[in-house]
């Protein structure tokens, strides 16, 4: 289910621009400071899409922009420790002012989400990364992204501008705003912010497994 043929488009992707991206975000996450959230703010079931059983031993919860490319980096590790690990995972939006994108890739998201695809469209924006973000239409692609998931696309086209889906995006962002969120990808594990230096590809996995092996099993 998590996984797509590659869906390929022709486009120029700047190595330098995304090199010197990769820098600034590692020093924007090394100045933002510890956070915590408490077990009553992280259950809040009003925003958020899980994956994984509710007892599981151990919750990530991730503020995410599909326009960040360390958050798009660490998609593909967080999906196969979900399955490694059986994770409760949960994805808010968090699009960053910065990203030209964002914001639209969050509401593709969510109306793909109307639909049952929320998952589905996750993995897709995050796979597609650079040719969506620096393409001139980028709307286009959205669209073109809900047909290749099999959704309703006239439906998807109302549902990407609509009321309920800009609002949802704005919770996620005010609910993580108020928890001290400023950057991305900020994630937690069981309520304990993941310290920025191990929020890389390389050091993630190994972090998450630790968390894993020390959890007590639900009662």
């Amino acid at each position: 289910m998590r996984r797509y043929a590659p869906f390929i488009i022709v486009g120029l992707v700047a190595a330098l621009a995304v090199g010197g991206g990769a820098i600034f975000y590692r020093k924007k996450l090394a100045a933002n400071p510890t956070l915590r959230i408490t077990k009553e703010t992280s259950d809040s079931k009003e925003t958020g899409h899980v994956l994984g059983p509710a007892d599981a031993p151990v919750t990530l919860e991730e503020y995410g922009d599909f326009q960040c490319p360390p958050c798009g980096k660490l998609s593909e590790p967080i999906n196969q420790l979900q399955k490694q690990h059986n994770l409760r995972v949960i994805f808010r939006e968090f699009p960053l002012a910065m990203h030209a994108h964002a914001r639209e890739a969050a509401c593709a998201a969510e109306a793909a989400g109307l639909q049952g695809r929320f998952w589905q469209m996750h993995d897709l924006l995050f796979k597609e990364q650079q040719a969506w973000s620096n393409a001139p239409d980028v709307r286009g692609l959205f669209i073109a992204y809900a047909g290749m998931l099999q959704l309703d696309v006239e439906q998807f086209k109302r549902d990407i501008d609509s009321p309920a889906v800009v609002q949802t995006v704005q919770a996620d962002q005010q609910r993580g705003a108020g928890l001290g969120v400023q950057t991305t990808p900020t994630i937690f594990l069981n309520n304990q912010a993941v310290p920025p230096d191990q929020l890389m590809a390389d050091k993630f996995p190994g972090f998450v497994e630790t968390a894993v092996k020390n959890a007590k099993p639900s009662s």
